[in-house]
């Protein structure tokens, strides 16, 4: 379903179970910042009523998925820590248009979107089976669900709203990117490391 062509290297599970916290603490914060992208595309097309209603509802959940991940991270006796860089999300960004036709611009944030939300779908997925704390592996098979229908809520929303776009020519584009920059992470037990 997800079409990633590069699975996750099954060395950043290992290096998950080793540190448990440094996975949740970067988790919260991809949650943060997944809430701060459905809002930054609300403020970019708010003429789109559909999708500005459907973004507010995935900026309201991934903002419910950061506080679950907080509870998690304080349940067990830790600290939020301070917010990190993600360079695999930067670097996902670098492939955005920032120039052609407002439809473009528009498809290419959803793919954007849509790609992160397939990535860390597989990473829930890999944690429901290789997490060695059973409240956590269900946790994450919860999210795995609500992340594979924002990933099939954004893929919809390019193709609907694509107009002159070949959508599924630019989402193999994006895979094929993807997979080059994937290939350099999987080294640190954070959710994209």
């Amino acid at each position: 379903m997800l079409g990633l062509q590069l699975p996750t290297d099954p060395r950043w599970a290992e290096l998950v179970k080793q540190d448990l916290r440094a996975l949740l603490i970067d988790h919260a914060w991809c949650e943060q910042k997944a809430a701060s992208n459905a809002i930054s595309m609300i403020t970019r097309y708010p003429e789109n009523g559909e999708l500005v209603a459907e973004l507010m509802r995935i900026a309201q959940e991934e903002l419910d998925h950061f506080r679950q991940v907080v509870e998690r991270i304080h349940a067990r006796g830790w600290a939020l820590g301070p917010e990190r860089k993600d360079d695999y999300v930067n670097e996902l960004m670098g492939f955005v248009r920032k120039d052609g036709t407002r439809e473009e611009r528009l498809v290419d944030r959803l793919l954007f979107s849509a790609m992160i939300e397939a990535r860390s779908c597989e990473r829930f997925k890999l944690l429901t089976e290789e997490c060695p704390d059973e409240e956590l592996r269900v946790f994450y098979r919860e999210l795995m669900e609500s992340e594979a229908g924002h990933y099939a809520t954004f893929i919809g929303f390019a193709r609907k709203h694509g107009g002159r776009v070949d959508v599924d020519r630019r989402w193999k584009e994006f895979l094929a990117y993807e997979a080059e920059v994937v290939s350099r992470y999987g080294t640190a037990p954070t959710m994209h490391g």
